[in-house]
């Protein structure tokens, strides 16, 4: 199992956040492409609530999902029932699969935390068969933007994203997934965008709560109070500052996703 470190780890605001996530939220971009009987490889699954999805999608087929950490896999499986989809442990960049055995393979915010994002794109061109498509979707921070604006937030992105350098990854990973898609040898690759956004009351309760809640309690604050790069009174107007936007009328917020499909 590969050691990189998960910047964001998997505190209960952590998992918030990724049991939000569906297939029409999450990989709009995928769904046409989709259908019954396919095999899916869903990689870096999370708690599986996308995983889910694209099993109901593409029922009676197969479909796996897995991820690195034991815990969220025992999650994963805890939710899916008897007829759902299948979890297991697994390493991106050893998957334990034959070559071309899936008509998709997706990942999700997966390829951002990775040191070598080329890799795993190769590994997962190597299981996906030659007439199938490899989906990944990242988000690309630098291009996040908000209403009001507050520097406190502007202090926070810069600290998320030099911890997530400091890790290994890439928090703008969404711009570079065509570049890397190509570096990975596939024989065709399209890419395009998505976006998130949260304005309303609830959305921006659920968004600014979430983050806020990651800035005090998460992996994200332990390791920038350890590496001496912020304060615990610095985090706590951070999180101060996501919970008055959350509460402003105005408030607006958007998060900029890129988008590869790529045939093997």
């Amino acid at each position: 199992m590969s050691e990189e470190t998960y910047t964001h780890g998997h505190h209960e605001s952590v998992l918030r956040s990724h049991t939000w996530r569906t297939a029409a939220n999450s990989a709009p971009n995928l769904l046409p492409l989709l259908a019954p009987g396919q095999s899916v490889l869903d990689v870096g699954c999370g708690p599986g609530t996308i995983t889910a999805d694209l099993a109901r999608l593409v029922a009676p087929g197969r479909v796996v999902g897995v991820d690195r950490s034991p815990a969220v896999i025992d999650l994963a499986a805890g939710a899916g029932g008897v007829d759902g989809p299948s979890f297991r442990v697994g390493d991106v960049y050893r998957l334990d699969f034959d070559d071309d055995t899936f008509d998709v393979v997706h990942a999700h915010q997966v390829l951002q935390h990775l040191a070598q994002p080329v890799r795993a794109l190769t590994e997962m061109r190597r299981v996906c068969r030659p007439d199938g498509v490899v989906a990944v979707r990242d988000g690309d921070y630098s291009s996040f933007a908000w209403a009001p604006l507050d520097a406190r937030l502007d202090r926070w992105l810069e600290l998320y994203r030099s911890l997530a350098r400091h890790n290994g990854g890439e928090p703008d990973a969404g711009r570079f997934l065509l570049g890397w898609m190509q570096e990975a040898g596939f024989s065709e690759v399209r890419a395009g965008a998505s976006v998130w956004r949260f304005s309303t009351p609830h959305d921006r309760a659920w968004w600014g709560g979430m983050w806020a809640d990651r800035m005090r309690d998460s992996a994200i604050a332990t390791q920038l109070v350890e590496l001496g790069w912020s304060t615990v009174d610095e985090l706590a107007e951070i999180e101060a500052a996501f919970r008055v936007w959350a509460d402003h009328p105005a408030g607006w917020f958007a998060v900029p996703h890129g988008e590869a499909f790529g045939t093997p």
